[in-house]
């Protein structure tokens, strides 16, 4: 197993690769935006880049950041689960996007991967990865998300058969909005405190989750960018983008996190939309498309059909 100081310029030479590879298909994927970068440096110890795509032909706003952050004290987000961190120092680097598109028929997303280590005199360090994806569709067709899993499936089953099911499962209770009773999208994959598979192995997943991003992703986008719309999924999309808000500033550890780990506000809250809206009592007419996102894809499915099958 390589030294911790190696593992961690590992984990970070790859990130900066995979932020470099995420704009640049994005951007070719967007083909009337670039991307603009604003680099930031963390006082009490690291930094990052922030990559921001705004007014785009496909994407409203698109964010990719990457940073590293370390410290003395682990961050009480960091240690509520992990309450043997407590006192330890740290360091964390990780690659978050999320992309925020124009045309209510392609969905919100947001990914992740990420790495911990946290290190006492005297004692083992205690590292973990964690990561994931997840689909936020407003006007969901089915075959997208049946690709989305597959894609997600097809990244993490060279691991293992059980790591698909569990992430998958993962992804749907961790963004689950409680106070609203439904899930933010159609899930995905989520892990956190992977380390199981020693260091080799672990990284190897978390790129992987990494990697499979974009194939997941842009055949969603080329498929329904240019789908005509009117004002009525314009609207829609903007009151649902009110749950993306809230699930962050209610339940999103990473969020949590970053703010209380001094990271830079404005990248932190990259995530929120540029525009959304909220209605009292909204309530979906019947039989309507808007009806549908909730009575079928706001709950968690088998969109593989692997219960079924078994």
């Amino acid at each position: 197993m390589p030294h911790h100081s190696e593992q961690l310029a590992q984990v970070q030479a790859f990130l900066m690769a995979l932020q470099d590879q995420l704009c640049q298909q994005l951007a070719d994927a967007d083909g009337g935006a670039q991307f603009v970068e604003d680099a930031w440096q963390r006082p009490e110890g690291g930094g990052g880049r922030s990559r921001v795509l705004t007014g785009g032909q496909v994407f409203e706003q698109a964010g990719v950041n990457y940073s590293h952050v370390f410290g003395a004290q682990m961050p009480a987000s960091a240690t509520a689960h992990r309450p043997e961190l407590a006192g330890r120092n740290f360091n964390a680097c990780g690659v978050s996007l999320v992309l925020h598109p124009n045309n209510p028929y392609v969905p919100t997303t947001h990914a992740n991967v990420r790495f911990f280590i946290a290190e006492k005199d005297g004692e083992e360090p205690v590292w973990w990865f964690g990561g994931g994806f997840d689909l936020t569709p407003y006007y969901p067709f089915e075959e997208d998300v049946v690709h989305w899993h597959q894609t997600a499936k097809d990244a993490v089953d060279p691991f293992g058969a059980d790591y698909y099911p569990a992430y998958k499962k993962w992804c749907d209770d961790y963004f689950y909005l409680k106070h609203r009773g439904e899930t933010r999208g159609v899930g995905g994959l989520f892990f956190d405190d992977l380390n199981v598979l020693g260091f080799e192995q672990s990284f190897a997943l978390m790129r992987a989750v990494g990697e499979a991003f974009i194939p997941a992703y842009l055949p969603i986008v080329a498929k329904r960018k240019a789908l005509a719309y009117t004002e009525r999924e314009r609207q829609f999309q903007l009151y649902r983008r009110g749950r993306y808000v809230e699930f962050n500033l209610v339940y999103d550890r990473g969020t949590l996190f970053g703010l209380q780990s001094g990271g830079r506000t404005e990248s932190i809250l990259m995530s929120m939309p540029p525009l959304v809206r909220w209605q009292y009592a909204y309530q979906p007419e019947a039989a309507s498309p808007e009806a549908l996102l909730y009575e079928r894809y706001l709950k968690p499915q088998d969109w593989l059909g692997l219960l079924a099958a078994n």
